[in-house]
């Protein structure tokens, strides 16, 4: 960035700023962290001697741990596109219009942890249900480290509640899955030959618009393998087909650095079961109300559910985070 020439190639220059920028989200807290552990070194030596200068000690100690616990968390994302966006895909199971409902509750709970979180959230593809809810809801959610704290929520999440769609007052279980990729910069090359795609196009139905309505502007994309992106946001089908692409490029991308992991997770298995016994979470509103993560087993009772549904998803990233890096430990000794 010193160099003369530097400012010559500007989206050159853009994309280094960028990558400045995400190496600063760890670089800048660790030198802050440092200069605290000094701080506190002398606070010490400063309390032994006298002390009046231990209730100092004492909360300058409480302070660095917070921002030590932070950092770690924020190390624990060390995953090569753990710092990109997140491109987030929700799909109803099991359970009809009660599904479709549970897809957009979950859309709106992950629209409210970005906006808390300073990421901006832009919808690329939607399609509506006819009674209630999304029949499939794909958005970006944009920011550093998106991809890093969203991964945790891939998966199937189950709802048990009183439906408000019947007549008899019993409880309803429905399912939802949701399926996260990265979404790649320009500095990650994903060839597709095009004899391998099908393309679909299809009137965007729903709101949006004569011109949305009328013509052939969706566009879905479908690999060989069945992976598939699909968009019908934009006006322009050429805008919706680069949506789809993109989309595409990046779930292929995924599965491919998921094998060389060893992890293959059965999320990208289009013959997976969005059912019983397929959950990551659950969200349980009747008749108690707990949400439960299956795979670390931590809860959050009473008034966790409200809490959780309007965004408050930091306790359940945190706990992934901690048990993926646990995981990926014990895998490395194993192999060792």
């Amino acid at each position: 960035m010193g160099t003369a020439n530097f400012w010559d190639h500007p989206e050159s220059a853009q994309k280094t700023i960028q990558q400045v920028k995400t190496l600063n989200v760890l670089l800048k807290p660790y030198e802050e962290l440092t200069k605290s552990s000094d701080d506190l070194q002398a606070m010490l030596e400063l309390a032994m001697e006298d002390d009046s200068f231990e209730a100092e000690l004492e909360s300058e100690l409480s302070a660095t741990l917070v921002k030590m616990e932070a950092f770690e968390l924020q190390a624990m994302m060390s995953g090569k596109q753990d710092g990109c966006n997140a491109i987030v895909s929700i799909k109803p199971g099991a359970g009809g219009t009660e599904a479709c409902d549970w897809a957009e509750i979950l859309y709106r709970m992950f629209v409210r942890w970005a906006q808390r979180h300073d990421f901006v959230v832009e919808e690329t593809d939607r399609e509506s249900n006819l009674e209630a809810g999304v029949q499939s809801v794909t958005f970006r959610v944009v920011g550093d480290y998106a991809y890093g704290y969203m991964q945790s929520e891939m998966g199937v999440h189950r709802l048990v509640r009183i439906s408000p769609f019947g007549d008899g007052g019993t409880r309803q279980t429905s399912f939802a899955a949701v399926d996260v990729v990265p979404e790649l910069d320009d500095t990650i090359v994903i060839e597709v030959n095009e004899k391998e795609l099908e393309m679909q196009t299809f009137c965007s139905g729903g709101p949006g618009g004569q011109h949305q309505n009328k013509t052939q502007s969706g566009v879905r994309l479908i690999h060989k393998s069945g992976v598939r992106g699909e968009s019908r946001t934009e006006r322009s089908q050429p805008k919706n087909y680069a949506n789809a692409l993109a989309l595409l490029k990046s779930r292929l991308y995924a599965i491919e650095e998921q094998k060389r992991l060893g992890d293959i997770a059965n999320r990208y298995d289009s013959k997976g079961e969005i059912a019983f016994g397929s959950q990551i979470r659950s969200y349980v509103m009747q008749p108690y109300t707990l949400v439960r993560d299956e795979r670390d087993g931590i809860e959050m009772k009473d008034p966790g559910v409200d809490r959780v549904l309007d965004g408050d998803l930091d306790a359940f990233m945190q706990a992934y985070l901690r048990y993926k890096a646990a995981k990926t430990h014990k895998r490395q000794k194993v192999s060792a």
